[in-house]
């Protein structure tokens, strides 16, 4: 590997950085232990946001086995989303960063600009394989950090009992227009229409990105008379009443709880609530996001990069990557992304996956038109513009103030 790479100073400003980034995303001799570790044989440390998942999962199997490929013994710790990033920006200041990281990836490029991070030119990790919008959201400044261990996204789930009440064909839902069109219907025939999450934090930003993005507008101009129809939009569903106030204070759970009632027709939420919607007994459906003039919404992409930090030690860098190689390989994937409830972030197992479950199939198709939240190369200006975003939000739905003074307000505060 690479003897150019070195441990960076990492500076108040980064931890800072980093804090921001996470709220946004939402071992006592250190990550390594005692130094017994080395390039040839002995223990590497592998850290992930999987905190629920035990030495006897499928997921810690995996890891070990891989170890057992590498030649090496695997020392795994799971750490809760909000606590990962901090946790990985000190134990790089104290020179003891885990030899894997398994990261969100909207925290990716805030840790590579913190200097955290080996570029895959140096690592020398493959990234061939992967989708070109999912390998984004590890990119900064033209550099690669990672790769993607699997995406989730956001699409419309439908209640099929509900629609047939209101004589709604979800197969002439196709843009905005006739969506809100099916959304008066269902009110009209007495039930209600459509539950998501507008909560003032970043789950808010993460639901309202679909209907901005599908708008055709960019996050670099936050007050576009694109962005402004966006907001609208969703002002327009409150006033009518084709949406609860509740949407507020929804969280992505709460929203789902509603849904799950049974009286609604749609729901915005991730593929993390396919296991609800079998339990709840729903008959259901899901829908791709459209466009505002067809097509399908790019919607954020969800899930983590497979990184491995910088090291004072440069030559555990081969083994890192044989470790990084085998979490990502195609023979892998299909099983790890299949026990996370990810679709896959190569096409080759995305195949995969609709060929032994059909219902994945309008999952594949919005990963595939997703968009990482860092793309556009705006890695740590993201969360910056997220937290104007929610708050514009907000303010809009709540009546404080209209779409376009909100969202000129929140460009205002971004600039």
């Amino acid at each position: 590997m690479h003897s150019t790479i070195r441990q960076r100073r990492l500076t108040a400003a980064a931890l800072t950085a980093l804090a921001v980034a996470v709220s946004a995303t939402a071992c006592s001799s250190g990550p390594g232990g005692t130094d017994t570790r080395g390039a040839g044989g002995g223990t590497y440390t592998v850290w992930d946001p999987y905190p629920q998942f035990d030495k006897a999962s499928a997921w810690a199997k995996l890891l070990d086995q891989c170890g057992t490929k590498a030649g090496v013994t695997i020392k795994r710790t799971g750490y809760d989303t909000s606590d990962l990033g901090t946790k990985t920006l000190l134990a790089a200041q104290q020179g003891n960063s885990p030899d894997v990281l398994i990261v969100d990836n909207p925290v990716v490029s805030t840790l590579a600009e913190a200097g955290v991070l080996t570029t895959t030119e140096e690592n020398e990790l493959d990234t061939s394989e992967a989708d070109p919008n999912l390998l984004a959201a590890g990119q900064s400044g033209g550099k690669t950090y990672g790769t993607p261990i699997g995406a989730n996204t956001l699409a419309l789930y439908y209640n099929k009992k509900v629609l047939k009440a209101a004589g709604v064909d979800i197969a002439a839902v196709k843009d905005w227009t006739s969506l809100t069109a099916a959304l008066a219907k269902v009110k009209k025939a007495g039930k209600k229409g459509i539950t998501f999450s507008a909560i003032g934090t970043e789950e808010g930003s993460f639901q309202f990105l679909p209907w901005f993005w599908g708008s055709g507008a960019e996050l670099t101009e936050l007050d576009s008379p694109k962005a402004v129809s966006a907001l609208s939009l969703w002002k327009n569903w409150l006033k009518q009443g084709y949406a609860p106030n509740s949407v507020l204070n929804n969280t992505q759970t709460t929203s789902w709880q509603e849904f799950a009632s049974g009286d609604y027709a749609f729901s915005e939420n991730g593929t993390w609530q396919l296991a609800g919607a079998k339990k709840a007994g729903l008959d259901y459906g899901v829908l791709p996001i459209p466009g505002a003039n067809g097509g399908t919404a790019a919607a954020p992409t969800g899930g983590e990069f497979v990184t491995v930090p910088v090291q004072r030690d440069t030559d555990r860098y081969a083994v890192s990557q044989r470790l990084a190689t085998c979490l990502t390989s195609t023979a892998n994937l299909y099983d790890t992304d299949t026990t996370l409830s990810y679709v896959a972030p190569t096409s080759k197992v995305q195949d995969k996956q609709v060929a032994a479950n059909a219902e994945l199939k309008p999952w594949v198709a919005a990963v595939r038109a997703a968009k990482g939240r860092t793309s556009d190369d705006l890695g740590t200006k993201y969360p910056t513009i997220s937290e104007q975003m929610w708050k514009a939000v907000q303010s809009a739905l709540s009546g404080a103030e209209s779409p376009k003074d909100a969202l000129a307000k929140a460009q205002s505060a971004v600039k």
